[in-house]
């Protein structure tokens, strides 16, 4: 490749370290970190001029181009990655942005209680090393009448150690339209295959009755799984055998009755309009032994895996030495105790509870907000064609299926700008907003908003629509 005679015009790193615009972005970082992030601009400037069409450079757009080049890397390397961001997509439960939102109970009592040394594995009274979960436990137990439960890092891994303490080398029944594969491609049959139980398919994609649940169970039969498919729906001709159905068959044989529920509600959210989903405590009174689910969906809280059910099987599962590889840190119990601790009463829950609030917002009340942003907008920035327009929101991460909620959105459609040049530009805003883009435009939804995200969404959408395309 020839090469360019306007590389000559890119300043050298040296020259660039004590450059006066970059001193305040530089200062503080580790000597080390600045010369990358330097180092990583003038790359990034040797390399566009050396694959666009010849063309002569302009000395100031390279160096702004540069400058802006470095700041970038300062702040993506020199802050944190894990920080703040602004959920625009409508999605409430983005697994790229975190999930569920914690309570702010639960937020204050991570910031009260857990700044010094805290009480984690031990008994006040005696001085002894005491249950780890054990608060879990208890307020897991009164919210859904189990006998036992416990929690470690997530869903998965409630399914896996589930099955190792169960059914290691033994077989596990569960129907072909259960066989669902979960976030990041894992598959149920390989977490059961890791889990060291063999798995045993029954019925067909569609339909399976109970007949094929009984004649499948032998000698070497050890549970039956019922995996509620959370994250997706078959309609049309189809059949599964109820809870309180696959209960009866499993105990009239003497096997365990494992439920992986999935998303986990605590509350009926049937009442508000939304189908009707399998709760915790349904499944403890249709008979499950076992029942997983989800910490931070419908629940809410950190990321989690609940286990709950029968006494001694959920000891078997505190026994199995799985259960320390995979168990929770104080962080997570004590968000988890504060985000349940809110369901002993259901409207405190519905109120308090990020996901659930976000879900039960008003149409009206979205409507209004939306407006009110298009507004904003348009009066700092008269050529950007902003619009609040009908759309929907999504419930996320494998919880209610094909339940769109009615929602405004947030319409962007500049005409020098295009959509996807204008969601970058929002995600390189401080704090970062995303958006997601339909149709040929880019739409932000109110729906998953925070308190005080709308002054942040206006700010950026101004800036980014300001900016020359």
């Amino acid at each position: 490749m020839p090469e360019r005679k306007s590389l000559h015009l890119i300043p050298s790193v040296e020259v660039l370290l004590h450059d006066e615009e970059l001193e305040p972005v530089l200062e503080g970082l580790p000597r080390a970190l600045a010369v990358e992030c330097v180092r990583s601009a003038v790359s990034q400037a040797r390399e566009r001029l050396l694959t666009e069409p010849a063309q002569d450079a302009d000395e100031r757009d390279l160096r702004a181009s540069i400058l802006s080049a470095v700041r970038r890397a300062a702040c993506e390397l020199g802050g944190p990655h894990y920080r703040r961001a602004v959920n625009g997509t409508g999605i409430i439960l983005h697994t790229g942005l975190g999930r569920a939102v914690l309570a702010p109970r639960a937020l204050r009592q991570i910031r009260e209680e857990l700044s010094g040394y805290s009480v984690l594995q031990v008994d006040t009274e005696t001085g002894e090393r005491s249950q780890r979960d054990g608060r879990i436990e208890w307020l897991l137990r009164k919210l859904t009448g189990a006998g036992a439960a416990t929690v470690v890092n997530n869903n998965a891994a409630a399914t896996l150690i589930v099955l190792n303490t169960v059914a290691r080398g033994r077989g596990v029944i569960v129907s072909r339209g259960q066989l669902v594969e979960i976030g990041g491609s894992f598959r149920l049959p390989e977490v059961m295959a890791a889990s060291g139980a063999r798995m045993i398919e029954v019925g067909t994609t569609n339909r399976t009755h109970p007949r094929d649940y009984e004649n499948a169970i032998t000698e070497d039969t050890a549970a039956i799984l019922r995996v509620h498919p959370s994250n997706y729906r078959i309609s049309g001709f189809t059949s599964e055998v109820p809870l309180t159905d696959l209960a009866r068959i499993a105990h009239a044989r003497g096997l365990v009755l494992i439920d992986d529920v999935g998303a986990g509600a605590l509350i009926d959210l049937s009442r508000s309009g939304f189908a009707a989903e399998p709760t915790l405590p349904d499944s403890i009174r249709a008979g499950a032994d076992l029942v997983t689910c989800s910490a931070d969906k419908l629940i809410g809280g950190p990321q989690g895996g609940i286990i709950l059910g029968r006494a001694d099987l959920v000891q078997a599962v505190r026994r199995n030495p799985l259960a320390r590889a995979l168990r929770v840190d104080k962080v997570t119990l004590a968000a988890l105790e504060a985000t349940l601790m809110l369901f002993l009463d259901e409207e405190l829950a519905l109120s308090e509870v990020p996901c659930l609030r976000m879900l039960h917002r008003g149409l009206g009340e979205i409507a209004v907000q939306a407006e009110r942003m298009a507004r904003a907008v348009r009066e700092r920035v008269p050529k950007g064609e902003v619009a609040a327009v009908e759309g929907f929101s999504q419930m996320g991460s494998g919880s209610l299926p094909e339940q769109n909620l009615p929602t405004m959105l947030l319409a962007v459609g500049p005409a020098k700008i295009s959509p996807d040049e204008l969601a970058l530009r929002l995600r390189r805003h401080s704090p970062p907003v995303f958006a997601r883009i339909q149709a040929g435009r880019m739409l932000v939804d109110p729906r998953t908003l925070l308190e005080g995200d709308e002054e942040v969404v206006v700010e950026a959408l101004v800036e980014a629509l300001g900016r020359e395309g």
